[in-house]
């Protein structure tokens, strides 16, 4: 059954085969990557030399295997026109004389439905240039890929829900910006056009999907709510019994006593829907539609949990618009700072007149509306905790073949704006020894923080923003601004990289012979994740038969803000294309996403065994 998985190499599931049974077909899926990242380079290449060119001449002479037949035939290449067929030929040739074996791209794609002819040219252009160690293993990548749609063909499986997922993302994203839009690109920034008609969208699924209710609230949040159990009793009596109607009565003294009703807590779930500028469709977005999918489910069971579950769709996390980072989760724990109010975009226009034009405040009274912004603080007694989805943002889990990952920590972070200055002078008449180049002050910092991150293993250390100020080609820069962006598990080893990172920057000046100023704008602790919650994500991923690897989170999220009033913890989601994001490259899987929902499913089920009456 599992022969044509690997193109004419049956010993990757002969191999897997000696590993049964097997706890489900995800589980089938890692267990055939294991097989392969075992085997070593050599049947590595050999397995990729196995497989035909795209649009090749295996195509053309019609000697294909049925599976390559399927999968070329879907995508469109049996199509081509002369143009296409005639690029597709000569990228061909000049990737073989490369990298001395042939382009592999899982052609049916993230949806399984087919890449478009254009997206195939434009990876097979892209990836041309790339490394050959790294394109060794973008090619095994994609050939797990491809037999992991071999694999649901075969035992006819289809991830619905995943499908759903990805669906809701792509139908989101139609909406952008002008000046992005027309060039096909994502930008969605606070209270925008565009922002608001995500926000009008998400809405409008929810209430479909059976929320009970969903509005948008002062901020801007999507607020969908999946009301509890009528009734809820409360069993934690060590004596409770139950009658023939399974409500619980606690035995006082022999005799039973009325029930004791209790108001049911809610699950809190979400994440952000604003984006970066020129973005990838999923940073945020998952984490909204794979709980909605979830809700949706249990709406169409006619299912209640002993629990309510709340899903955001927060309005601004990546702050883009205005300096206000994490202001739809930061309403929620009651960190909104009412002079947000007065901050201008890059036209000039403030949040206050932002609010007003989306309609938040519909009496446009500024203090009506700092008072609605402030009742959005939850009581955080009335909720059980907060669990975000998310994808990972990195390369680890596509570097693993592992779908899905249990976050340990968000990063403690810390992040400078400075300049050294120098003196500026002729750069043909100046001696190297004589001098004050502000320019090779902040390089040699720039070198370092490679270096010095480098020894925790998990540290990481970025100077995103290095500029010489009317630097001129033909002088010694005397002005260098630059940024530092510093991230460690922990707030002990970021101080610790802080600290070395500002003691070099003082040396390499004093040697130098220029003085330097520097001031932070950003300081956040790390948030762990609850150890209780972090094992609710581990039992899930267990449950769907897959291992559980723990890792840190260097990006900045939502759940980090919910971090300073209840317990939390996230679930990664495996990125394609080593797993870059902030990018239109961002992509992950529908069965991904699929796994996703079932691992929310799981926490469900372990929350609702807790707590049911």
């Amino acid at each position: 059954m599992l022969d044509g998985l690997y193109e004419h190499s049956p010993w990757i599931a002969e191999a897997a085969l000696q590993q049964r049974p097997f706890q489900s077909v995800a589980q089938l899926k890692y267990l055939l990557t294991e097989v392969l990242d075992k085997a070593g380079r050599k049947a590595q290449i050999a397995l990729i030399r196995a497989h035909p060119e795209l649009a090749g001449k295996a195509m053309v002479s019609q000697s294909l295997t049925a599976e390559s037949t399927n999968e070329q035939s879907k995508a469109g290449l049996t199509n081509c026109s002369a143009e296409e067929f005639a690029r597709l030929q000569q990228l061909n040739a000049e990737y073989n004389a490369k990298f001395g074996w042939p382009f592999i791209l899982a052609v049916r794609g993230p949806r399984g439905t087919g890449l478009s002819r254009a997206e195939i040219i434009a990876t097979f252009e892209r990836r041309l240039h790339g490394h050959p160690d790294f394109e060794l293993q973008e090619c095994l990548r994609n050939i797990h890929r491809i037999a992991e749609i071999r694999l649901n063909d075969k035992f006819g499986l289809t991830p619905t829900l995943g499908n759903d997922v990805w669906d809701w993302q792509e139908a989101l994203s139609e909406f952008s910006e002008p000046g992005f839009a027309e060039q096909g690109q994502l930008t969605v920034t606070y209270l925008s056009d565009a922002h608001r008609a995500c926000a009008a969208r998400i809405q409008g699924w929810m209430l479909a999907c059976g929320f009970d209710s969903a509005h948008i609230d002062a901020v801007g949040n999507v607020v969908g709510r999946y009301e509890a159990l009528a009734n809820v009793f409360d069993t934690s009596s060590q004596d409770a019994i139950s009658n023939n109607n399974d409500s619980y009565l606690p035995r006082q003294n022999g005799e039973y006593s009325p029930k004791t009703l209790i108001k049911p807590k809610t699950l809190l779930t979400g994440s952000h829907y604003d984006t970066v500028r020129n973005a990838g469709k999923y940073d945020g977005r998952l984490g909204i539609f794979v709980p909605m999918a979830c809700v949706r489910e249990l709406h169409r069971a006619g299912r209640r949990l002993p629990f309510a579950i709340e899903v955001v769709a927060f309005a601004e996390e990546e702050g883009q618009r205005f300096k206000a980072t994490f202001l739809g989760s930061g309403a929620l724990t009651g960190d909104f700072n009412p002079e947000w109010l007065d901050q201008l975009d890059a036209d000039g226009i403030s949040m206050w007149q932002a609010m007003q034009h989306a309609v938040l405040c519909p009496s446009g009274d500024k203090a009506a509306a700092l008072q609605a912004i402030a009742a959005l603080k939850r009581d955080p007694t009335q909720y059980m905790g907060f669990v975000e989805v998310h994808i990972e943002q990195g390369p680890v889990l596509n570097a693993l073949n592992l779908p899905l990952g249990v976050v340990t920590a968000i990063n403690a972070s810390v992040r400078y704006v400075g300049e050294v200055i120098g003196t500026a002078s002729h750069a043909g008449t100046t001696p190297m020894n004589q001098r004050q180049d502000a320019a090779c002050a902040v390089a040699e910092l720039a070198l370092y923080l490679e270096q010095r991150a480098a020894q925790d293993g998990d540290s990481v250390a970025t100077m995103g923003q290095l500029n010489v100020p009317a630097g001129s080609i033909n002088v010694v820069p005397g002005r260098c601004s630059f940024s530092l962006d510093l991230r460690a598990p922990n707030d002990l080893q970021r101080n610790a990289l802080e600290g070395d990172v500002l003691q070099k920057l003082e040396q390499f000046c004093t040697r130098r012979g220029v003085r330097y100023e520097i001031q932070p704008t950003m300081r956040v602790s790390a948030a762990p994740s609850a150890p209780e919650w972090q094992q609710r994500w581990e039992a899930a991923v267990t449950a769907l038969g897959l291992p559980v690897h723990r890792l840190p989170s260097g990006a900045g999220h939502d759940a980090m803000k919910l971090h300073e009033v209840m317990p939390q913890a996230m679930l990664f989601v495996r990125g394609q294309n080593a797993g870059i994001s902030h990018n239109p490259l961002e992509s992950t899987t529908s069965d991904d996403m699929q796994l996703a929902v079932e691992a929310f499913a799981q926490l469900l089920e372990q929350l609702a065994g807790k707590n049911r009456s």
